[in-house]
């Protein structure tokens, strides 16, 4: 039986319990009815300091940090002190961990914990935009960019807010099993199956909005259209709205355009038909809606910096 992937996640003083449950929520629970092997999930904390205790003052016990000396995956969470530096044991835990080539990865001002480690230095990450600008003062060698969702560099991932946490352990699932385990886990989880990193965040909205809004009942439609040459026009028609109000309350609802957002739409399709089906790149760009394996060429490897045939090898070398 193969070996479950291990994610170790550590835990500090005061962090956000929905930041600390993010990775349970996707790794942690059972999954006996996915084809694949699931995850392990493990809390850490320095030792000696008895129950770590959130922001909203639960309790949590773990092992302690000689946990991330076995971690296939770092996870982590928000840290709740700016403006200090994390506990130095904790710091080269992780920089012990990614030196022996475990996968890193942040969610929120976790970002904060992996620059202090050293870890983000000449890379580029994310965080939540409105602590920017702190993180960025900081360390400056971080090539920081406040405005998408998740960022990937090597084996660094860093992700903004709390739902781009999710979307960001969506998006490791997806490297680890594919397209189609990743989206069955996202409708599990009521959630949307698949956002890009590049997406914006939602910055200085009141009531950020998303799929959830009006625009779902298109979108989702539009999902099961990719084959058909849909325009804006297809889409606000859809919608009941105008061109110029569609436009605006898509932007004010994704972060994006329509085109962009057909686009991207698009090339997760691709990726899923070549994990999943033997069809040709060709037949793969006519029922995503690229017209032509040369546009679906170019826009695959632009977003995913890889061929689809090497995407395709990648996932079944005997193909």
């Amino acid at each position: 039986m193969q070996k479950p992937h291990r994610i170790v996640v550590p835990l500090t003083a005061n962090v956000p319990v929905f930041e600390a449950a993010v990775a349970f929520e996707v790794f942690g629970r059972p999954r006996q009815d996915f084809p694949v092997p699931w995850y392990e999930v493990t809390l850490c904390a320095m030792v000696g300091d008895g129950p770590v205790r959130t922001a909203e003052g639960l309790s949590f016990d773990g092992a302690d940090l000689a946990e991330l000396e076995r971690a296939d995956t770092v996870i982590v969470p928000a840290c709740a002190d700016l403006q200090g530096d994390p506990p130095p044991e904790l710091l080269e835990a992780l920089r012990e961990a990614h030196a022996r080539g475990a996968r890193i990865a942040s969610i929120c001002t976790g970002a904060f914990t992996l620059a202090a480690a050293g870890l983000l230095d000449g890379r580029r990450a994310t965080t939540h935009w409105m602590y920017a600008a702190e993180l960025t003062r900081r360390w400056p060698a971080v090539q920081l960019d406040p405005n998408v969702l998740y960022t990937e560099d090597e084996r660094i991932f860093t992700s903004a807010g709390e739902c781009a946490g999710l979307d960001l352990c969506l998006h490791l699932v997806r490297l680890d099993h594919g397209s189609r385990v990743a989206n069955t886990l996202a409708r599990r989880m009521v959630i949307p199956p698949h956002r890009e990193g590049g997406q914006a965040q939602y910055i200085d909205q009141p009531v950020p909005a998303t799929e959830s809004t009006s625009l779902a009942p298109v979108l989702d439609w539009a999902r099961t259209q990719l084959h058909r040459p849909l325009t804006i026009d297809d889409l606000a028609v859809r919608a009941a709205m105008s061109k110029r109000s569609f436009l605006r309350h898509f932007r004010a609802s994704t972060g994006t355009t329509p085109l962009q957002w057909l686009v991207h739409e698009r090339v997760a399709r691709a990726r899923d038909l070549l994990e999943t089906t033997n069809d040709t790149v060709d037949r793969v760009a006519e029922r995503c809606g690229f017209g032509s394996a040369q546009s679906l060429r170019v826009h695959f490897t632009r977003i995913n910096q890889t061929t689809p045939y090497r995407y395709r090898q990648a996932f079944d070398p005997a193909r």
